[in-house]
């Protein structure tokens, strides 16, 4: 499977982004967010079954994100309000081919998508 993320870019900060990870095929897979910034390990950030029904955040992002999808186009959105200038990093989106449910380790995935860009400025 193939992970297209898109949406990032520059926000202010308080402001909102929403990203996009679109999924080749048409199995729906649970997925998970993740964020790298410069100088720092890759950190989870949310994650959403295969069904969309449970969802999980890191508690730095718990009320300001949320995880969701439409599996008929087989995408995975997240939207990112109130953002500060702590959340910018590059975010990957991620594909978990086993799970039905959420999953916060990186290692558990087997797929990632090329990352997109969020910088929030204060």
């Amino acid at each position: 499977v193939q992970l297209q993320a898109s949406g990032g870019g520059l926000v202010q900060a308080g402001g909102s982004l929403r990203l996009s990870c679109a999924a080749s095929g048409r199995r729906a897979y649970a997925m998970g967010w993740f964020r790298q910034a410069p100088g720092k390990g890759r950190e989870f950030v949310a994650a959403i079954s295969r069904s969309g029904g449970s969802t999980y955040y890191a508690d730095s992002v718990k009320g300001r994100f949320t995880s969701s999808r439409d599996n008929a186009k087989n995408t995975v959105y997240l939207q990112m309000n109130s953002l500060r200038p702590e959340d910018t990093a590059v975010y990957y989106c991620a594909a978990d081919f086993l799970s039905l449910g959420v999953e916060k380790l990186a290692a558990r995935y087997d797929a990632w998508g090329q990352g997109t860009q969020v910088t929030v400025s204060s």
